[in-house]
């Protein structure tokens, strides 16, 4: 069974619905593998619930296995012997059922039955209004097409918008319980594994802590074949259409290319042309729009970088979509001596910086006050890791995340204290403080001024 981490405001989410003392209608959403299973089984494990999976099967397979379902569930003859052709009298069982105590009713993939039956939120939406909303039923309906799931129950045009008592867009487990999933990895492995696997549970399963990184990458994504070869594809094919064209970008992306204007140079399209395929990935949780944290027009910003947020997805077209070639024709070898000598300095270093922010908040028991943190970069070049401020108050934190082999010293600090004279927030009134996190560790003279000092903070992650 997958081990069950994290996902604790999901459970308290669901948990409060569950304790309502009338009707709930939750929607569950995020790409596949996220563990949208694992979490709606983890939260029915003490419940009554009744879990269907539905299908690419036409309409009528699928409410006859629904119907089939809720019999057996509920021991029901004359509805396992029934004969129908809508769906409503099955939930008027479990209507009436539910008089007898609380019911969790798990409708799991539901954007299939809406690709079926293109009409089928209407139909769902007369079932919640007429029966399900008077009873004592939690319903879940749960989908891991996240287009299809907004546009039939979320968007203001479906007609079970306004219907939803809670939702959750499931999203991956963040790095600071990814240790969880293993006690016995160090923190540099853990870093590494991260950086491939993001924090997606059935990938990290995939990766065996005993194993060097690079034969588990081998293993699970580069020979033909594996699990995680063409998982990209997978994510893709279902969600968008024209799925070259998105390939195309995000290989664009992965190469460096981060401005509106050069992304749209390298693929030879216009700018307009290319604003709805981000905005899509967007939507997808694949890529985001980032922007210097002092921005405070964040939308009208010109400053604005793509960058894909997925770290499998940023491995796979960065070392794996460009080797294909290599890969399909046998040179399994020489794809992965290219991954090896660029993986640390042109992946998971970045990855690193990621891990830095998050932990960033911690600063917060220092008595620091900053409600933002991200990271900043403005003319002439100049690029700050980790930027943190109080926008209503004047304390700010400039901090640089080095993952390399030897102890950061002096150096690093100075030349932090010299980029942040770039950034003009409240530079007359702000009360600076300075944070640097290091892999391997700092130097003797850097940790002997760092106890002197009140606003410098060095984080071995």
């Amino acid at each position: 069974m997958p081990k069950f981490i994290d996902r604790v405001d999901e459970l308290a989410t669901l948990e409060n619905e569950y304790a309502r003392d009338c009707a709930a209608f939750v929607v569950l959403y995020g790409r596949r593998r996220v563990g949208k299973t694992t979490l709606i089984n983890h939260f029915c494990n003490d419940k009554k619930a009744i879990y269907f999976l539905a299908t690419e099967e036409n309409e009528s397979e699928n409410r006859n296995s629904f119907k089939q379902l809720v019999a057996e569930s509920l021991d029901n003859e004359l509805l396992a012997n029934a004969s129908l052709d809508s769906w409503a009298p099955i939930f008027k069982v479990i209507a009436d059922e539910s008089k007898k105590g609380r019911i969790v009713l798990v409708i799991d993939e539901f954007q299939y039955l809406g690709k079926a039956n293109k009409a089928f939120s209407s139909v769902m939406q007369k079932i919640w209004d007429e029966i399900l909303q008077k009873s004592n039923v939690m319903l879940i309906l749960c989908g891991s097409l996240i287009n299809m799931m907004t546009s039939q129950v979320l968007n203001y045009d479906s007609p079970l918008y306004g219907r939803r008592t809670a939702q959750i867009k499931l999203k991956q487990i963040s790095f600071s319980y990814y240790h969880e999933f293993d006690e016995s990895i160090s923190a540099e492995k853990q870093i590494q594994q991260y950086a491939v696997t993001g924090g997606v549970p059935k990938y990290i399963e995939l990766f065996d802590s005993k194993k060097d990184i690079y034969k588990s990458i081998e293993k699970n994504v580069l020979e033909p074949g594996s699990f995680l070869y063409a998982e990209p594809e997978f994510l893709l094919q279902k969600e968008v259409s024209e799925i070259g064209s998105y390939f195309s970008v995000l290989k664009t992306i992965a190469a460096g290319n981060h401005k509106l204007s050069k992304i749209a140079s390298t693929l030879g399209v216009s700018q307009s042309n290319l604003t709805s395929y981000l905005k899509t990935l967007i939507d997808l949780d694949i890529v985001e729009r980032e922007v210097p944290i002092t921005e405070e027009n964040p939308e009208k910003s010109k400053m604005g970088l793509y960058r894909i947020k997925d770290n499998f997805i940023s491995f796979w077209f960065r070392f794996v979509y460009p080797n294909r070639n290599l890969l399909e024709s046998g040179h399994l070898q020489y794809a992965l001596d290219k991954i090896k000598n660029n993986f640390i300095d042109n992946h998971v270093s970045f990855v690193y910086e990621d891990i830095c922010r998050d932990d960033a908040w911690s600063l917060l028991s220092e008595g620091i006050s900053f409600n933002r943190v991200g990271r900043w970069w403005g003319a002439k070049d100049v690029e700050i890791d980790i930027l943190a401020y109080d926008s209503a108050g004047t304390d700010i934190v400039f901090g640089e995340c080095k993952y390399s082999k030897n102890k950061k010293g002096m150096e690093i600090l100075d030349a932090l204290r010299n980029k942040a004279t770039a950034v003009p927030w409240k530079k007359e009134s702000r009360r600076e403080h300075f944070v640097i996190y290091s892999k391997s560790g700092f130097t003797d003279d850097l940790l002997e001024y760092a106890q002197k000092q009140n606003n410098i903070y060095l984080r071995q992650l």
